[in-house]
C-alpha cells in the first residue's frame, strides 16, 4: 500500500497547477520526490500538504472520486484506511541527517519511529555488497561502466551515479540542503526473527539500477544526447529534467479550463520564491479525456469474473516482478486488439545475460499459454516484450 500511496503523491505533484507553482520548480520538486532518498525542507512542506489533502481524499465515503485522476473509490475500505494511515505517518516530523535524531525501527505500524534515511540506505548497501563494501567505489564504477554503459546508458555519468549509489541522491538541482528523509520511499517489510514476524520500517527499493532509467537515458531531442570527445555533453539529470518538464507542459495543454500557457521566461528560468500557494484536491488540474482509477490489491485475479472487464483493457503493462501474472487472467481481460507489454530483465544488473534470456523465454512461454503471441509490427527492444491476442484461424 505504500507504493500506491507514493503513486498518488506523484500524481498529485504532477497535477499541481502553474498558478500555485512554476513549471521549473514543479519539475524540480517532482524529480526530488521521485528519485531522492532525502529532500529539502521546502519540498518536505509540499509533501506534507499533499499528504494531508490525499488523506482527506481517501477517507471520504462518497462513491464518486474527489478527483478523476485520484480515484480510490473502488478500493476496499481497509485499503483506504491503510492509505490514510500512511499519509498521516508522512505528516509527522521526518528524521533529518543534519540533526542528532537517531534511527530506529518499530514493529508497531501505528507508532513507527522516524527512520534516518542515511542509515537505512547504508544498511542496504552493506547488505548488498557484503565483504566488497570497503571497495564499494570500485563496485559502483564497474556497474556503471561495464553494465549500464554497455546497455546503452552512456548519458549517466560517474559523478551522479556514484552519488546516488552512496547516498540515494539522484537529483541535486539546487544548492539547497538535502537532509530530510523522503517518507514516500519508506515501507514496512516483515522479517522472521526467532520464530516471530517483525515488521521493520525502512528503505527496501532499488540501490543498483538508479532512477535515471525512467526519464534520463532517452530523448526525442537528440541534442540532449550529443557527445564531445566521446563524452556526453548533458547528464542524465539534465535529460530527466527536460523530459519531465516536457511531460508537464503536455499535461497543462490537456486542462479542461483555458489557462495561460507558461511563458518562455518561466520555462527557462528557475523560480526563486519558496512561499507556494497551498493546493487543495479541487485546485488540481482537471485533464480532458484522462482518468486514473486505482483497483484493489487482489483485483487481477478477480477482474475476469466481472462482466464489465471482460476483454476490456486495450493496453496492459506488467513489470518484471509480475511475470507470473502473465496468464489466462490477462487474456480474459485483454481487448481483441489489445497490446500487452512485459518488462524484461535488461536493467536488473545482478543478472547475467543467460539469466536475462531465461526470463525472456519464460515470459514468451507464459504468454503463449495464455493465448498471446509476439507483436512483430510494433517497436521491439531488449527491455520489453510486446504481445497481442492470438488471431483465431
Amino acid at each position: 500500500m505504500e507504493v500506491l500511496a507514493r503513486q498518488l503523491l506523484l500524481l498529485y505533484l504532477a497535477l499541481m497547477p502553474q498558478e500555485s507553482i512554476g513549471l521549473h520548480e514543479k519539475t524540480e520538486v517532482y524529480l526530488e520526490v521521485f528519485g531522492n532518498s532525502e529532500i529539502r525542507s521546502q519540498t518536505e512542506e509540499i509533501v506534507k500538504h499533499a499528504a494531508s489533502q490525499l488523506s482527506l481524499c481517501v477517507s471520504e465515503t462518497v462513491e464518486t472520486a474527489a478527483h478523476t485522476c485520484l480515484n480510490t473509490a473502488l478500493l476496499k475500505f481497509k485499503e483506504r484506511d491503510e492509505l490514510a494511515r500512511i499519509f498521516k505517518l508522512w505528516l509527522r516530523p521526518q528524521a533529518s541527517s543534519s540533526s542528532s535524531s537517531s534511527s530506529s525501527s518499530s514493529s508497531s505500524r501505528e507508532g513507527a519511529a522516524p527512520v534516518l534515511m542515511s542509515k537505512a540506505w547504508d544498511y542496504r548497501v552493506r547488505q548488498h555488497l557484503g565483504t566488497r563494501y570497503d571497495a564499494r567505489r570500485g563496485c559502483f564504477d564497474w556497474d556503471l561502466s561495464m553494465k549500464l554503459h554497455e546497455k546503452g546508458c552512456g548519458v549517466i555519468n560517474k559523478q551522479e551515479y556514484v552519488r546516488w549509489r552512496e547516498r540515494g541522491l539522484a537529483f541535486e538541482m539546487r544548492e539547497g540542503v538535502y537532509h530530510v528523509t523522503n517518507p514516500s520511499l519508506l515501507s514496512f517489510r516483515v522479517f522472521s526473527q526467532r520464530g516471530n514476524s517483525v515488521a521493520v520500517r525502512g528503505y527496501w527499493g532499488d540501490i543498483v539500477s538508479s532512477p535515471f532509467l525512467c526519464f534520463g537515458i532517452e530523448s526525442d531531442d537528440k541534442s540532449h544526447l550529443k557527445t564531445h570527445h566521446e563524452q556526453h555533453v548533458k547528464t542524465a539529470q539534465d535529460v530527466s529534467f527536460a523530459n519531465v518538464q516536457l511531460l508537464f507542459q503536455a499535461l497543462s495543454s490537456r486542462r479542461r479550463t483555458s489557462s495561460t500557457p507558461p511563458s518562455d521566461t518561466e520555462r527557462q528560468e528557475p523560480s526563486t520564491h519558496t512561499d507556494l500557494t497551498p493546493v487543495t484536491i479541487n485546485d488540481l488540474m482537471r485533464l480532458s479525456g484522462i482518468t486514473v482509477t486505482f483497483l484493489p490489491m487482489d483485483s487481477l485475479h478477480k477482474l475476469p469474473q466481472k462482466k464489465q472487464y471482460s476483454h476490456f483493457f486495450n493496453i496492459i503493462y506488467l513489470s518484471l516482478s509480475c511475470v507470473q501474472h502473465l496468464g489466462s487472467a490477462i487474456a480474459q481481460i485483454a481487448a481483441p486488439d489489445a497490446v500487452v507489454v512485459m518488462e524484461l530483465a535488461k536493467f536488473i544488473l545482478d543478472l547475467n545475460k543467460d539469466q536475462e534470456a531465461e526470463l525472456a523465454k519464460k515470459a514468451a512461454i507464459l504468454a503463449l499459454q495464455a493465448g498471446l503471441e509476439p507483436w512483430h509490427e510494433g517497436k521491439s527492444d531488449d527491455s520489453h516484450a510486446v504481445f497481442i491476442p492470438q488471431k483465431k484461424k
